[in-house]
């Protein structure tokens, strides 16, 4: 279970957790159309706090809204202001931060008409997404039999509420077969992404991630991006197939919510030794040196509460 907080901002104002209640009717309940995002604020090791590239997220949460004719009625300023403030609120150094766009209670039908764009920042504590033995020792993966987002199907761009309904019945097949995560391969049969994290291979000393055509621009992925470069690690954007991500020597996951969780398996195949390997174990230190303002060469991507 969620551990609930104080307080949620809601259409510009604070209320009690338990009274962030919205009508049995809204719009986006019942056709999907909304959009989110996830951001994380870390507790840095100086004892201060810090939102991970809050800007990147705000700037994506209003493309996506743009993407899905949202027009979002606060600015970008304002939603930056509720974010930091909501976790000041809930008296909160580090947890995880949900801004949701959605589209209120008025007329039903699939067009919205003039229904109310209602805009909730709801902050609780989260750990490891994948668990925290995942983030140490890798987890299990299965390719899902469910095909990841046709470009002219729903917008991949966008973080649209609806498009998730794909990564649930991904999720939920193969977490009943006893793994911990689905991969989705795209429309022509190439690795895209998984149900909430982009994936990453590790080949020859190199790093391979699918281009930005079908999948979600993950702002971690581009993260990583950054991080391997400067260390001299060559990153190749391209497509790759199944077999490929089975005779890798390294694989991994980032996220948001993820972070950089290693592959261990992918359907009963075991990648490279069965265990996170040294890129994967290098990104990974790296990253949460640069979440806790251990890195200052990277102290711009962090906003300080």
């Amino acid at each position: 279970m969620i551990q609930k907080s104080e307080r949620i901002w809601l259409d510009g104002d604070f209320v009690n957790w338990d009274d962030a209640n919205i009508h049995i009717l809204t719009h986006t309940l019942h056709y999907g159309l909304g959009v989110f995002e996830g951001v994380r604020c870390y507790l840095c090791d100086d004892g201060s706090s810090a939102v991970f590239r809050l800007k990147e997220h705000v700037d994506r949460l209003f493309d996506s809204a743009h993407i899905a004719e949202i027009n979002i009625p606060f600015s970008k300023e304002q939603i930056t202001s509720a974010i930091l403030d909501t976790l000041k609120v809930n008296k909160q150094k580090e947890g995880y931060i949900r801004p949701l766009v959605f589209i209120g209670d008025g007329v039903m039908g699939v067009h919205p008409h003039d229904n109310p764009v209602r805009v909730a920042i709801i902050t609780w504590p989260w750990g490891a997404y994948l668990g925290a033995e995942g983030l140490t020792n890798g987890i299990r993966v299965k390719v899902s039999s469910f095909t990841r987002h046709h470009i002219n199907v729903m917008m991949t761009k966008a973080k649209i509420c609806g498009n998730y309904v794909n990564s649930i019945l991904a999720k939920k097949e193969v977490t009943r077969e006893g793994y911990d995560e689905a991969v989705l391969l795209d429309p022509e049969g190439y690795v895209c992404e998984a149900t909430g994290e982009n994936i990453f291979i590790v080949k020859d000393g190199g790093l391979k991630t699918p281009p930005p055509t079908s999948i979600l621009p993950g702002i971690t992925r581009d993260a990583v991006i950054t991080l391997a470069k400067d260390m001299g690690i060559m990153v190749v954007e391209e497509r790759f197939s199944r077999d490929e991500l089975y005779i890798s020597d390294e694989a991994f996951f980032t996220g948001t919510a993820a972070e950089i969780t290693p592959i261990r398996e992918v359907d009963n195949r075991t990648i490279g030794e069965g265990r996170p390997g040294p890129i994967t174990q290098k990104i990974q230190r790296a990253f949460f040196d640069v979440v806790r303002g251990k890195d200052e060469r990277y102290k711009h991507w962090l906003t300080y509460l």
